[in-house]
Order: structure tokens, then sequence, then C-alpha cells
């Protein structure tokens, strides 16, 4: 094999984007760019995040319609219990499907304060992610039981944990709920994950556990968010950003490298699916995918 290859000889990994949420039609309008992109990249499906608390919800929902009406892209539309009752949430679920949408992210989501902050169930709305899985399973069965769900986990303990066996039994009672597959928050070190899928196998866990990859260069807005999120960042990635905070391109082509470093060391332990949390860098996205041997599909484009 090539010191590029990611896996067995015949094995090719999959991937998935998430791209963040635009709060201007400024960045709509570069993040559709992204989207267009990334598209000959075949991936298993994309996603769009809400800002804080939810705060750029209907833009989300519209860039999720549209991707389903004018691409080949499998969407994934996010869906949280913040600041909306059940009935609303379901109703986005209701306009996902008639939209070609089949495909729902579900989360609690962060508190309209901002991530840190104590959440709080909206009146009418539902408590968690757990109450929004099972109220989307039972919505209507012939419509709620046909959508795919995908839930958030995180391999280091959620910064509002109470342990890990609370955390696993957390996770299995969103599988029990009818998830069918978790994503994970970001992280550098692969023995991470690796603990973690042990942890979840053994308390009965069975759903694909797929591992988050963080694509940011900003140094200073990934400790920000490690900081929120309980991500570590280990020393020799302090190291390796250190003095670059005036030379974005040398901090994008670490970026990818230590993405794609990442992922071939989970792939030597046998994972072959990778989320890319791409900020809407497509260039860098794109960058990670051709370092793990990933090539434009040029049907997709078309």
């Amino acid at each position: 094999m090539s010191p590029l290859s990611t896996s067995r000889p015949g094995a090719q990994p999959s991937v998935s984007f998430e791209f963040f949420p635009p709060k201007s039609e400024a960045m709509a309008t570069r993040l559709w760019d992204t989207v267009e992109r990334l598209q000959p990249m075949a991936p298993d499906f994309v996603s769009v995040t809400y800002g804080a608390g939810g705060s750029t919800r209907e833009r989300t929902h519209d860039t999720v319609r549209r991707i389903a009406q004018e691409t080949h892209l499998r969407p994934a539309g996010h869906l949280t219990c913040v600041g909306a009752t059940k009935e609303q949430v379901l109703s986005v679920a209701e306009d996902y499907w008639e939209a070609g949408v089949k495909h729902i992210v579900a989360l609690r989501g962060d508190p309209p304060a901002g991530m840190g902050e104590t959440f709080e169930q909206f009146p009418g709305g539902f408590e968690d992610s757990i109450d929004l899985i099972r109220g989307i399973r039972e919505h209507r069965p012939e419509l709620g039981r046909c959508f795919e769900i995908s839930v958030s986990c995180y391999p280091e303990l959620h910064p509002e944990n109470r342990g890990w066996d609370a955390e696993i039994a957390f996770l299995k009672a969103k599988q029990d709920a009818g998830a069918d597959r978790a994503i994970t928050q970001f992280f550098f070190e692969p023995q991470i994950y690796l603990n973690f899928l042990e942890k979840a196998r053994a308390g009965g866990v069975t759903m694909p556990i797929v591992p988050g990859i963080m694509l940011q260069p900003n140094f200073k807005g990934l400790k920000r968010i490690s900081g929120l999120c309980g991500a570590s960042l280990p020393d020799w990635l302090h190291e390796l950003y250190d003095g670059l905070d005036e030379d974005e391109e040398t901090r994008e082509l670490v970026t990818a490298n230590v993405a794609a470093d990442l992922c071939r060391q989970l792939s030597d332990e046998g994972v072959n699916s990778f989320h890319f949390y791409t900020l809407n860098r497509a260039g860098l996205a794109l960058s990670t995918c051709r370092l793990l041997g990933l090539k434009p599909n040029t049907s997709e484009a078309a």
C-alpha cells in the first residue's frame, strides 16, 4: 500500500460532510458554493447545522430543502428541541419529507444563551434528544418510521456529563428510541475514539458510531470550541500550530494532514466511515479527501 492508503487494498472510505449555518445572505452564497464543490466527492450524506440556540433555523431549513431539490446529494435535516413546540418541530419534519429529505439529525441542541449555559425545556417542546427521536418515530407512523435518524455522542465526556455509565446508557436509550447512527464530537487521538467505542459496545450500543473529524485551521477558534464541548487538544497539536497565527496557507496544510493522518490511523483499526465538520471550507475538505486517496466522481457533477 502507498503511504496515503487509508485501508486495506480494495476498500474505499466513505465520507459525509457537515456544513456551518449561514448567518447572512452572503454566507448562504458561500455555503452553496461549498455544497457544489463537494458534490463530486459523492458523500454518503451532508448536513447543515443550526446556529447557537437555533438562531439560523430558517436558513438551515431552506438550504437543506434546496440541496434535496437541486443536487444529487442526500441531505440530512437537523432538528433540535430548542425554541419550538413539539408540533412545530414535527411540522418541519413533514416539510423535510415533502421536499425529499429522508434523513434527520436529532439533537437536543445548545441552550439559546449558548454552549455552557443551562438548557431548559421549551414550553410544549421536547425534553431531550431521546424524547425527540421518539416523537419523530411515533409521528404518523407511515412517515416517522421511514426517516433515517442520526444522533450525536461524545467520545470524551460531555461538559454536562454524569459519568461514563450514564453517558453510555443515554446513548443506548437513543438507539432504543429509534436512532440508526451516532456521530461523535471531534477528537484528535485515535485511542479516544477506540476506547469510547469499546465502552459503547460493552453497554449494548450496536448502531454504527461514525468518528467526527474537525477541519478548523484557526487554532484560536479551535481552542474556544474545544473548551466549550470538552474535546482535548494534545500537546503535539499545540506545537504544530505554534507560530502560524498569521500564516493561513500553512495552517490549512497542517489541518488537512492532521485530519487525514487521524483517519488513516482509525482505518488501520477497521474504521471506514468519517464525518467531516467542514466549516464551509470546500478546499480544505477536498484536500483532506485527496490525502485519503478519494477522488471526485465526475458523474456527480453532471
